[in-house]
């Protein structure tokens, strides 16, 4: 068994157990590998062990793992993305989960080619952190109404970072938090903003987040580790 395919039936055990304390399926949560610093090698490796949700946060990077991948599976990106650079990555990629600012929705909208969407999320700093990017709470519904001036986009759901601590439990309150603010959203039946999905969770946090309400976590290390000496060459069928 390869090292990820290792890592994902611990993972999915975890997962299992955080599923079962929600009341919820294994169905409604989506685990993406953030493969930020592995090899093209190690992303492949990730697809045959069954992922088939790949983030990246660096638009360069991005591009090779998807052109590794022969555009296999479904992709997002989960960095901080600057205006100009959302050209080059609207081409391949399904989500966005950093959109915080309406100069961002304009270029995006602008690129898309005509009748397509994309899925967008919502970054929200929900903990406050200076050091971290996103919306503030308050000004959230406010924001999210101003989007529907920009049809190429659906606003998918919201998406937040927590501080990286010692005790996970630590951070339930924002996971909460954002649970609870896209309950808000997605209430008032918004065509441009189902507003459906949370992403939220890393490594060290995603059984908390799932237990409260995660759709989507994003796992770097813990699932696919780190290989970035690690051969370009992908393997292919």
């Amino acid at each position: 068994m390869s090292t990820v395919a290792t890592n994902l039936s611990t993972i999915k055990e975890r997962l299992s157990h955080a599923l079962e304390i929600s009341g919820r399926t294994a169905e409604e949560v989506e685990v993406i590998a953030v493969t930020k610093y592995v090899s093209s090698n190690r992303a492949y490796e990730a697809w045959e062990a069954g992922i088939k949700h790949f983030g990246e946060n660096r638009v360069d990077e991005a591009m090779n793992k998807y052109n590794a991948l022969e555009a296999r599976g479904t992709w997002h990106f989960v960095g901080q993305l600057q205006s100009k650079k959302a050209k080059k990555i609207i081409p391949y990629y399904n989500y966005i989960h950093s959109l915080d600012r309406l100069s961002l929705a304009e270029e995006i909208n602008k690129r898309m080619p005509p009748g397509e969407k994309m899925k967008c999320l919502v970054q929200v700093n929900v903990s406050g952190e200076r050091t971290k990017t996103g919306l503030a709470p308050a000004d959230l519904e406010a924001f999210i109404e101003q989007l529907k001036e920009y049809p190429a986009l659906e606003i998918s759901g919201l998406m937040t970072m927590a501080p990286f601590v010692e005790y996970p439990e630590e951070v339930r309150p924002f996971f909460k938090e954002l649970r609870q603010l896209r309950d808000i959203i997605a209430t008032k039946q918004l065509a441009h903003a189902p507003c459906h999905h949370l992403s939220m969770g890393m490594s060290n946090d995603f059984e908390i987040a799932v237990e409260e309400g995660a759709t989507m976590v994003r796992l770097g290390q813990l699932l696919v580790g780190q290989d970035v000496s690690g051969s370009e060459e992908v393997r292919s069928d």
